[in-house]
C-alpha cells in the first residue's frame, strides 16, 4: 500500500483529512518529514515544510517524489518561497487541490501521481538492472577474450611444430587437413581480438574532444594504403567538419567503413566518397560506394556481432568490423544506418555531435 505522509495542520482539519485518507492509503501523521510515497500539506504549514520536504525530494532524485499541497478557500497566507512578499507559483508543489476537498477529485488525483512515481521507481530498476547487466557483458566479453587467447596459441604453437617437424612426411589429405587447422585457428585468433577491441569501446576509449574529421580520415587512408593499392580503389571526399569525440575511435570506424566498401567492391575497381551534411546539432558523416549492395533484409542484421553475409572464401572476416562501427557510434551519442540497392552501391552514414564553439 503506498504511503502518505500528512503534513496538514489542526487549522486544516488535520483529524478529517487523516481519516479520509486512511481508507485507501498507509497514512503516516508524524509531524517531521520521513520517508514516504507522497506528501501532503497544507498552505499553512507548506513555508514550515519547505526546506525538509526540499531535501526529501533530493534524497529521492531520480525518483519522482509528489507533493500535493491543500489550498484553503480565503487563506490569507501566501504561498510564497522564498520571498513571502512576492506571490509566486509554489516550490516543490506538484498538484494543488482546493478545500473544502472533493474526495473523488482528490484519489484521482493523488492516484495519478503515485501511479507516476511508481513507473518512476520501475524505470530506475530496470535501467540499474540494465547497467548491471551491460557491466557483466563487458567483463565477460573481456575476461573471455583473455582467457581464450593462451589455449589458441597453444593450438597455433603445436600446429606449426606438426608443419615444421612431420610436414614431409604428410601426405595430400593430410597436409590439406593442416592446412584447414591453421587456418582455422587463426580465423580464431582473429574472432577474439575483434570481441576484445569491441569490449573495450566503452572502458579503453579516450576522452572526447575536438577532433578534426580530415585528419582521421587521412590516417585511415594511410593504414589501408596497401588495400587501395591491391584493388586500386579511389577514394574522395568533401571537406569534412570538426565533431566532438574520440579521435581514435572515430578513425576506427572510418577505417573499417573504407576497408569493407573496398573489400565489396564487385568486378571493377572501387570508387568511394566521403561526404558531410549539417543536420542541427549533429553531423551525417556518409560513406558511398559502388559496390555489390546489400539486400534490404540484411541490413539491419549486419550491425550484429559475428553476423556475416557470405562464407570466409568469398570474403575474408570476422563479422565484428561493423558492430564495432555500432558500438563506437553509440558511445557517441549518434546513429547508423545503410541505404542500399543490390548491384548498385551502398551509403553507410552516421551522425556526430557538432563540435562545441570555443568562443572568442
Amino acid at each position: 500500500m503506498n504511503t502518505i505522509q500528512l503534513l496538514v495542520g489542526d487549522e486544516g482539519n488535520r483529524t478529517a483529512v487523516r481519516r479520509l485518507l486512511e481508507k485507501h492509503y498507509e497514512v503516516d501523521t508524524d509531524r517531521t518529514v520521513r520517508k514516504a510515497d507522497l506528501y501532503l500539506v497544507d498552505d499553512r504549514t507548506f513555508p514550515e515544510y519547505h526546506t525538509d520536504l526540499s531535501e526529501r525530494v533530493e534524497q529521492s532524485h531520480p525518483v519522482f517524489c509528489p507533493v500535493v499541497l491543500v489550498r484553503r478557500e480565503a487563506n490569507g497566507v501566501q504561498i510564497s518561497l522564498p520571498n513571502p512578499n512576492e506571490r509566486e507559483d509554489p516550490v516543490l508543489v506538484d498538484d494543488i487541490v482546493d478545500a473544502p476537498l472533493d474526495r473523488n477529485l482528490l484519489f484521482r488525483r493523488l492516484d495519478t501521481l503515485l501511479v507516476r512515481r511508481r513507473q518512476s521507481k520501475d524505470l530506475m530498476h530496470y535501467v540499474s538492472k540494465l547497467e548491471k547487466s551491460n557491466a557483466s557483458l563487458k567483463q565477460f566479453a573481456y575476461a573471455a577474450s583473455h582467457d581464450l587467447q593462451e589455449p589458441l596459441r597453444m593450438v597455433s604453437s603445436y600446429l606449426q611444430l606438426i608443419e615444421r617437424r612431420y610436414g614431409d612426411a604428410l601426405d595430400d589429405d593430410g597436409e590439406e587437413f593442416l592446412e584447414y587447422a591453421v587456418d582455422g585457428a587463426e580465423r580464431m585468433r582473429d574472432m577474439i581480438e575483434g570481441l576484445l577491441e569491441y569490449s573495450r569501446v566503452d572502458t579503453r576509449g579516450e576522452m572526447m574532444e575536438t577532433v578534426d574529421l580530415n585528419r582521421v580520415l587521412e590516417d585511415a587512408i594511410a593504414n589501408l594504403q596497401m588495400k587501395i593499392e591491391e584493388y586500386d580503389a579511389t577514394i574522395t571526399s568533401d571537406s569534412l567538419p570538426s565533431v566532438e569525440g574520440d579521435g581514435g575511435q572515430l578513425r576506427q570506424l572510418i577505417q573499417n567503413l573504407l576497408s569493407n566498401a573496398i573489400e565489396y567492391s564487385g568486378e571493377d575497381p572501387p570508387r568511394i566518397h566521403v561526404s558531410a551534411e549539417r543536420v542541427g546539432t549533429e553531423w551525417q558523416i556518409s560513406v558511398r560506394d559502388d559496390g555489390i549492395g546489400i539486400d534490404p533484409d540484411d541490413q539491419n542484421r549486419i550491425f550484429d556481432v559475428f553476423q556475416r553475409l557470405h562464407n570466409h572464401d568469398e570474403h575474408p572476416g570476422t563479422g565484428i568490423g561493423l558492430a564495432l562501427c555500432q558500438r563506437i557510434v553509440d558511445r557517441h551519442d549518434g546513429r547508423i544506418w545503410v541505404d542500399s540497392t543490390v548491384g548498385e552501391g551502398s551509403t553507410f552514414t552516421f551522425t556526430l555531435p557538432v563540435a562545441a564553439d570555443p568562443g572568442p
